[in-house]
């Protein structure tokens, strides 16, 4: 397909433009980013409807990142869907950037300042609710982090999207199992997750998070629902496409040196994503 064909050409723009990031920098999240990029990818270059060139239309599609300790990822996928030139990365965590490690609403596309970890859902729900009030036909997409959902506040936000029957919210989990210290099945089980989202009222998918033919079909089957939120348990590798950073909690805030740098640059060259 020749839109799977665009998308693996974008993801391997968005993943070397991560790597150049945070080497640059010596700083950002590296595994967590590389792990969502496929995510990321098909919502801007596919789903949502939104306008580079307009990007405060009222009827775009609205974007929370939750787990907004991977603000590289999120910028280096704007600025090649086109809201900023990709020079403007060079300055990625640098005295007086306002590309911060965090994403903030100073920035063209960025709906939203987001870092503590737990508030995005709430943030969504108050977006879906705001299109239902209004008329407007607009879809909320939010994505977490699997280790982000041992926060509370993140199931107080469920059990309020299921009360309003928020068919316009769609969160999306980037659930790589791994957080800052260690497995989350270790830190704190999430386990049974499909369950869980669907005692609490959701439309629960789940789906391989790194293949795109399987990403459009779960992202298209989410807009067919009705009267009820979803939530697309998206399973992903930590490290997605470097060799020396997969499934390996290391590399959630690990920096590289030259020779990890150019190896992984390599890697992502090369790589197939569509898996």
């Amino acid at each position: 397909m020749k839109n799977i064909e665009l998308l693996e050409t974008n993801a391997k723009e968005i993943r070397r433009a991560v790597l150049d990031t945070c080497y640059a920098s010596s700083a950002g999240h590296v595994g967590g980013s590389l792990s969502s990029t496929d995510i990321l990818n098909v919502l801007y270059n596919h789903v949502m409807n939104v306008d580079p060139s307009n990007p405060d239309n009222d009827t775009r599609d609205r974007f929370v990142l939750s787990k907004g300790h991977i603000a590289e990822s999120l910028f280096c996928t704007l600025s090649i869907r086109g809201y900023f030139p990709k020079e403007d990365l060079k300055s990625f965590s640098q005295f007086k950037s306002k590309y911060i490690g965090h994403p903030n609403n100073k920035i063209s596309g960025i709906e939203m300042n987001t870092g503590a970890l737990g508030h995005g859902l709430s943030v969504a729900v108050g977006m879906a609710i705001a299109a239902k009030q209004d008329e407007k036909p607009y879809y909320t997409y939010v994505l977490m982090g699997d280790g982000e959902l041992a926060e509370g506040s993140i199931w107080e936000a469920a059990m309020a999207a299921s009360h309003y029957k928020l068919d316009n919210l769609v969160a999306i989990i980037d659930r790589n199992g791994l957080q800052i210290s260690g497995a989350t099945e270790d830190v704190m089980s999430l386990e049974q997750l499909h369950d869980k989202w669907s005692a609490f009222g959701f439309h629960v998918i789940s789906v391989n998070g790194h293949n795109y033919k399987d990403l459009i079909q779960v992202f298209d089957e989410a807009k067919a629902i009705t009267g009820k939120p979803i939530v697309i348990i998206a399973d992903t590798i930590k490290g997605k496409g470097v060799s020396f950073m997969e499934n390996n909690a290391k590399w959630h805030h690990g920096v590289m040196d030259e020779e990890q740098y150019k190896q992984a640059i390599k890697e992502v060259e090369g790589a197939d994503n569509n898996e």
